[in-house]
């Protein structure tokens, strides 16, 4: 099997698994208990937070661990926005992309829902760019919080989000950004990027699923989500799960060692991949920006199928892939998404995202294109019947 679907999910490495072991068995305490075991826990938990906030060049008291991105995201809009509206109920506006994950669009949706906000949308172009003057447009002194992804999750499009941190910043407005597909692949560093939060997905970086991190800075007030015992600095309760939080911390700074040389190689195998499969599939779309992208992306659109006819066809010769977000896995409707890039509702349903691990081979690659090229054939061919 040839697994191009990492965007959804990664594999545990063997140094986290062998890092978060010990606390999962022996040295299994609670962090907040008065003894022994309950001190070795805070200890790995506080190692695990300075780790995490080394890699991001904050203060370790700026890293709250959650469950995983969409907590984190969660924590994200709904804490800041609240606490921000809380302080000066003018505030009463969140800006984000047309193009956010379902974390990011569902808790500005909830904002206005459940609580009056106004949600201002920032459309795209056709590849999937928030332009900075799109962005400025949005923002309005009502603002409370502007939330960018810093890499979409379906095209790979990678966002300006230092200028467009910059720009909020200098209306005096938070910003955010949904780091969970870049983690890995691109800078986390978030004084360079200016962010004043930040979300990561431990299971995207070869962490177990069930771990997260949301960065804030520690001037943002943030109102909590989960009630309760008051951990992690009162912004998220309940009993840490260290084993989670030190798989994360393990997994973060390999690979933001492996960063620079692996992004380089993966870019070089991604872009050989797109031009095989657009030289072999005629009529086939390249979704997203051409350059401005994830080294671990490659998203087509194939007009004339349909996205899950070639999946199924695409496993039937060993690779395995996916239509877009996992977590819009089972859905008829076309991706929102691609419908924000301008694409047509039938050109949209006809999506297949390819996404690599930082071990995918060239060999591997050249496969696959094969395989997309006959499956793509298959289809076209049963659809002319």
């Amino acid at each position: 099997m040839i697994f191009l679907d990492a965007a959804a999910t990664t594999p545990v490495r063997r140094e986290v698994l062998e890092a978060m072991w010990p606390y999962l068995s022996g040295e299994f305490g609670n962090p907040s208990s008065h003894h022994s075991l309950g001190e070795a826990a805070a200890d790995a938990l506080a190692g695990a937070r300075a780790a995490v906030a080394k890699v991001l060049g904050c203060r370790p008291g700026e890293v709250t661990f959650t469950s995983g991105g969409t907590e984190a995201d969660n924590l994200a809009l709904k804490g800041i926005a609240l606490a921000r509206r809380g302080a000066d109920p003018a505030l009463d506006r969140v800006a984000i992309s047309a193009i956010e994950h379902p974390a990011v669009e569902e808790s500005a949706d909830y904002l206005r829902r459940v609580h009056g906000f106004t949600v201002d949308v920032v459309p795209v172009d056709r590849h999937g760019l928030v332009t900075p003057e799109a962005f400025a447009a949005a923002l309005r002194p009502e603002t409370a919080l502007a939330s960018i992804m810093y890499a979409n999750n379906e095209v790979g499009t990678v966002q300006p989000v230092r200028e467009l941190a910059a720009l909020a910043a200098a209306r005096g407005i938070p910003f955010h950004t949904d780091a969970v597909q870049a983690a890995g692949w691109l800078p986390l560093g978030v004084k360079d990027l200016g962010v004043d939060a930040l979300s990561i997905s431990g299971h995207k970086l070869g962490a177990p699923k069930g771990s997260g991190v949301l960065f804030a800075k520690g001037r943002l007030r943030i109102e909590p989500l989960v009630h309760g015992g008051g951990q992690e600095r009162g912004r998220r309760s309940g009993t840490e799960n260290v084993a989670g939080a030190v798989a994360l911390a393990t997994a973060l700074t390999l690979a933001a060692e492996e960063q620079p040389r692996l992004a380089a190689r993966v870019t070089e195998l991604r872009d050989a991949f797109i031009r095989a499969v657009l030289e072999a599939v005629p009529g086939a779309v390249l979704t997203g920006h051409p350059a401005q992208r994830l080294p671990s992306v490659a998203s087509f659109c194939f007009p004339g199928t349909s996205g899950e006819s070639v999946l199924l066809e695409l496993e039937r010769r060993g690779v395995v892939c996916s239509s877009g977000s996992a977590c819009a896995a089972g859905s008829d409707a076309p991706s929102p998404v691609l419908l924000a890039l301008g694409l047509e509702a039938e050109v949209a349903q006809t999506a297949v995202r390819f996404s690599f691990t930082s071990a995918v081979t060239a060999n591997e690659l050249e496969q696959a294109a094969a395989a997309v090229r006959d499956a793509v054939g298959s289809v076209i061919g049963i659809g002319r019947r």
